[in-house]
């Protein structure tokens, strides 16, 4: 065999090698609404009452190989509350609780993510509701990857739950002076979300 034909086999086995070994390239997915879910749900005097947000967008960077990297941000429109209720609703957009004409949206950016426990992710972010930051963390489950049969591209799905208190975030004046709720909000969030085709030129 020919020098140069053994100098190619050596040059290709050792980029297979490398590439072989390199850790995979983060992707960013854009959160498909019409098929995820933010739920809560809150005492209300003897039982619970529950709800969701019906509009909400967000990014999720995932880099498998260096969870460190990965990241997440997302908008949620308060005014698309839903109870159940019109006449619910319409007080809870008012200012004894969101006030969504002053604070529109409830916004969390990651400040940190890490390898969890049994696999799961620990996302530690800036959650702003009612013009308060606080940080909090969320422990997050991957669902699972694939790809997105319309497009070709890849996509990934979450869940995760947190307890949020209303009073910590300003939440409360109307609550807190009739008794009526509980301080405790569970939220359940699923997200299914997918890597957008590129923009056409």
């Amino acid at each position: 065999m020919k020098m140069t034909h053994i100098t190619r086999l050596l040059g290709a086995g050792l980029a297979v090698a490398l590439f072989g070994v390199l850790p995979a390239q983060a992707e960013t997915y854009q959160i498909d609404a019409g098929h995820s879910a933010l739920d809560f749900g809150i005492r209300h005097l003897v039982g619970r009452t529950k709800g969701k947000f019906k509009e909400f967008t967000g990014a999720i960077t995932y880099d498998e190989k260096a969870v460190e990297k990965s990241s997440v941000e997302a908008v949620i429109k308060v005014s698309s509350i839903d109870t159940e209720n019109e006449k619910r609703d319409g007080h809870l957009k008012s200012p004894d609780f969101f006030d969504a004409e002053k604070y529109p949206e409830i916004t969390f950016k990651s400040t940190k993510v890490e390898k969890g426990e049994d696999g799961k992710l620990l996302v530690t972010g800036d959650l702003t509701l009612h013009g308060v930051t606080k940080s909090v963390q969320l422990p997050v489950e991957i669902l699972g990857t694939g790809t997105n049969p319309w497009t070709n591209l890849p996509m990934i799905g979450f869940s995760t739950s947190l307890v949020v208190k209303r009073s910590e975030f300003g939440v409360n004046s109307w609550a807190d002076n009739t008794g009526v709720l509980g301080d405790e909000v569970a939220v359940g969030i699923s997200v299914e979300a997918s890597v957008a085709p590129p923009e056409k030129k």
